[in-house]
């Protein structure tokens, strides 16, 4: 296992350690190191793992620690003496709990707009998929089944997007490209936005849910948004809606999906789940209809170069006495 450092003879300098790392994000980040010159050394550890105790050890002389990928739990945080935590995404709060991070000195920073238009493309990808089948298609050819199978026209459908951000706005964008008929719930954004996306404000999260032939959540995961997607939301749902979920599970009362999707009446596609990675035995993979992956929707090459530029500036701003992206 290959290790990269930066002024390794410079002790008198804060140590940064980034324990594990994306592939395909090791050649951004070097680049983005620079900015930490004289400022901070780096210690980045070019593989990847999610075991708990390798991560401890990587990072038990860290004064920062830049994340990629895996949870902070409180044994983690409990077994460390690193005052900053730079994240390389949004949605922390479901990597570590903000709270204790507080208590503790620990500051905590993440990423912003980053990826509004990987996940949004991403989202659109596994509208398509739901809607063309194009994946069960390529199967069926390859072994030989020319059948083929209907597919769902989105031209005049129906789109509800629940939370209007910078991501909700693209994908609202694109899907208004396609020729559907956009309306938004949780749309604090000016008129002038609603009106260049042509979009629709609904209130009523259920008079927008039980109106559209398909919905995309894109809230960012705050206190406020935790479980504000219901059950009972959920009922509003028609037989034969697509939805699709590339935001946070969190953003959805707990089981409340799950429960709906056994029905077996909803065609659905999901990014994000309860517990990550998601176990191979857990009950959505073995419900028909249901397209799933590995909370991938950010990882883009001009995602990455969003993503570790600000990780870096995280850092630096720490060990010089500044503030940059900070959540606690």
């Amino acid at each position: 296992m290959e290790i990269y450092e930066t002024q390794p003879e410079r002790t008198d300098l804060p140590l940064v350690v980034m324990p594990v790392i994306i592939e395909s994000m090791i050649e951004p980040f070097e680049k983005n190191f620079e900015l930490l010159k004289d400022i901070a050394r780096v210690r980045m550890y070019k593989d990847f793992t999610l075991d708990e105790d390798t991560i401890v050890e990587r990072c038990a002389e860290a004064d920062a620690i830049m994340v990629i990928g895996f949870h902070c739990a409180d044994s983690i945080l409990d077994r460390l003496n690193a005052k900053c935590y730079a994240f390389g995404g949004t949605g922390v709060a479901s990597y570590i709990d903000l709270d204790k991070a507080k208590e503790r000195g620990i500051r905590v920073c993440n990423v912003v707009h980053y990826g509004d238009h990987a996940v949004a493309e991403h989202t659109i990808a596994l509208l398509m998929e739901l809607a063309r089948q194009v994946g069960k298609l390529d199967r069926q050819v390859k072994t030989g089944d020319w059948d083929g199978a209907d597919g769902y026209e989105l031209y005049g459908k129906k789109l509800g997007i629940i939370g209007l951000g910078g991501i909700g706005q693209t994908v609202a964008r694109i899907a208004g490209t396609l020729g559907m008929n956009v309306s938004a719930w949780n749309s604090h954004v000016s008129e002038q936005v609603l009106t260049d996306l042509n979009v629709t404000p609904v209130d009523d999260m259920n008079e927008l849910i039980a109106g559209s032939d398909v919905v995309s959540i894109h809230l960012p995961l705050l206190d406020s948004t935790k479980g504000i997607v219901t059950a009972q939301n959920l009922e509003a749902l028609k037989p034969g809606t697509m939805f699709i979920n590339t935001a946070r599970a969190e953003i959805i009362e707990s089981g409340a999906l799950l429960s709906r999707l056994q029905r077996g009446d909803i065609p659905a596609a999901l990014d994000v789940f309860d517990h990550e990675p998601l176990a191979a035995d857990d009950p959505l993979c073995s419900i028909p209809g249901i397209i799933l992956t590995p909370h991938t929707a950010w990882r883009t090459d001009g995602a990455y170069v969003g993503i570790t530029k600000q990780v870096v500036q995280s850092v630096a701003a720490f060990c010089k006495g500044e503030d940059f992206n900070v959540v606690v």
